[in-house]
């Protein structure tokens, strides 16, 4: 089997579990998809308080995790799509999210949702490059 048809399913201890029928990150080949994740406290496993920033900023502290337990980083990421469920908080949601992506952004797309899971009111998931330390292994380049 390639690598590029391989795929794993990541864990991350420092990041809230699924909480239901999916896996927190997938890799294949030379990418990491995460699933969305909320502004829950991992040690918790509740919502933290503070309104749309502490929630962003725990979401993005949540990404960031799993994509490092992947063996990637937020400088590796390439896609994000925010699922917000009042878009008049984009502006909040984003002066965060500047804080987490300061240079080569990556392409996103923000949506407004009627909800989302445990009474978020933000969720981020993301796409991500995952530099193999066994790239000049892989047959698909």
């Amino acid at each position: 089997m390639s690598c590029c048809s391989k795929r794993e399913v990541v864990t991350c201890s420092n990041a809230p579990a699924a909480i239901g029928p999916y896996s927190v990150a997938i890799t294949t080949g030379c990418l990491v998809f995460v699933s969305g994740q909320l502004g829950i406290d991992p040690e918790s496993g509740s919502i933290v308080e503070g309104g749309i920033q502490a929630q962003t900023r725990t979401a993005l502290t949540n990404l960031k995790s799993v994509l490092e337990s992947a063996g990637s980083g937020l400088e590796q990421v390439i896609k994000t799509t925010v699922f917000l469920t009042d878009m008049a908080q984009f502006a909040e949601m984003n002066a965060v999210y500047a804080e987490f992506f300061t240079s080569d952004f990556p392409a996103r797309s923000a949506i407004q949702v009627a909800a989302l899971p445990k009474g978020g009111i933000v969720e981020i998931e993301a796409i991500a490059v995952l530099p193999h330390q066994h790239e000049d292994h892989c047959d698909c380049q």
